[in-house]
């Protein structure tokens, strides 16, 4: 697809708040929080960047902003007959948004699917409006049912963007139903981090964060050793629609982290990831300018309808839906640490034959660390082919 923004020409959707959020907003170095109580009262930032479209030109007067079509022909997922049946897709949210139920609907109709099973829940109770959160759930929600039209959604609204609040939000979900529960935001690493592991170690249940959208840079939860970590891509498709190639995007988060050591998962990659978690595993479209649209009712910075939104916030809950397409079916859904381990074991090493059938390798672009033949610190293992990924994930 052809470019025709520039990154500066996109609005970052959250302000900063208390502390460095995503590596890169203030510091590419990681915090070292040794005090559970300080580390719980950081607030978070959302990876997202949007622009809002000119006048509320509907979707398809836009050229070059992808809609629920293209992505699934661009991936390979219009070949397949799952529509993530039986699976719940928990959105874990920083205040939610008041109109997401409505905006949704007016979402699937403009693009032909399904109606949406949603469920909206406040574990805290109903926090304030914020636009900026407003317009990142509804990302997250739309796409989610784009991809998977028959996974129930659940959206879990957190009172603030505090990390405490969050990780109430994440257990609500975790307790309540979810198969999948997909985190679109995240904040510097900290020392006492492997603490808060148990939050998104569970069976059954696979969880997913975004890598951040500043460059290179390590991020929490996206760092943990249980938790499927997202960068972004560019991508680039034919003039009719079919894939073509992509390239790390300059804004993917990536780099090793500062202080998991390498999970036995990536240990064929030790000549990346050395000693510590490589971060990313996987990537997705994140660009913003090969962004998606998203509706909402809610104002963001004056403006409510039609948006072009990019970042890894749209690359993770994007994930998170292929893996309910795999777990459809299946007695026993994944959890993170399954569905890590089947990801490498597929991709083997650098040219093997499992790389080149499940997944685009991405070996052009940088965010400061350059994409590379096989794994990387930007792209990870590379993006989906998901016609071929999918029916083999949750294979036992």
């Amino acid at each position: 697809m052809r470019k025709f923004l520039k990154k500066a020409e996109f609005g970052f959707a959250a302000a900063l708040v208390s502390f460095s959020v995503f590596a890169g907003s203030t510091s590419i170095h990681a915090k070292t929080v040794s005090d559970s109580k300080k580390m719980e009262g950081m607030a978070v930032q959302n990876p997202i960047y949007f622009k809002y479209i000119t006048n509320n030109a509907k979707p398809n007067d836009v050229n070059g902003v992808f809609n629920p079509i293209d992505i699934k022909k661009a991936y390979g997922i219009d070949q397949l007959n799952k529509t993530g049946k039986g699976q719940t897709i928990a959105l874990i949210e920083a205040y939610g948004s008041p109109t997401i139920v409505n905006d949704l609907q007016t979402f699937s109709q403009q693009f032909g699917l399904t109606a949406a099973n949603i469920e909206v829940d406040y574990p805290q109770g109903k926090p304030k409006t914020d636009g900026g959160w407003a317009l990142e759930t509804a990302l997250d929600v739309e796409w989610a049912h784009a991809i998977a039209p028959d996974a129930k959604i659940m959206v879990v609204s957190a009172k603030s963007a505090s990390i405490a609040d969050l990780l109430v939000a994440e257990d609500y979900a975790t307790n309540h139903g979810a198969t999948i529960i997909s985190n679109s935001w995240g904040g510097s690493e900290f020392s006492g981090e492997a603490t808060y592991d148990s939050h998104f170690n569970h069976s059954g249940i696979t969880y997913l964060a975004s890598s951040g959208d500043n460059g290179k840079g390590s991020s929490w939860p996206a760092s943990s050793p249980y938790v499927v970590a997202v960068g972004g891509t560019t991508l680039n498709v034919t003039s009719d629609g079919s894939y073509s190639s992509e390239s790390a995007w300059s804004g993917s988060g990536g780099a090793q982290s500062t202080y998991v050591s390498t999970p036995s998962y990536q240990s064929n990659w030790k000549n990346v990831v050395g000693t510590k978690r490589g971060i990313p595993d996987v990537a997705f479209d994140g660009d913003p300018n090969t962004g998606v649209y998203v509706y909402t009712s809610t104002r963001n910075q004056g403006q409510m309808g039609w948006f072009q939104v990019g970042g890894t916030s749209f690359s993770a809950p994007a994930w998170g839906a292929l893996v309910a397409l795999a777990n459809e079916g299946h007695s026993q859904s994944l959890s993170s640490t399954e569905f890590l381990n089947k990801v490498y074991s597929l991709a083997g090493t650098t040219g093997s034959s499992g790389y080149a059938t499940y997944f685009h390798d991405i070996t052009t672009g940088s965010n400061g660390l350059s994409a590379l033949p096989g794994y990387d610190l930007v792209t990870g293992i590379g993006s989906p082919k998901a016609n071929q990924l999918v029916s083999v994930l949750n294979t036992k």
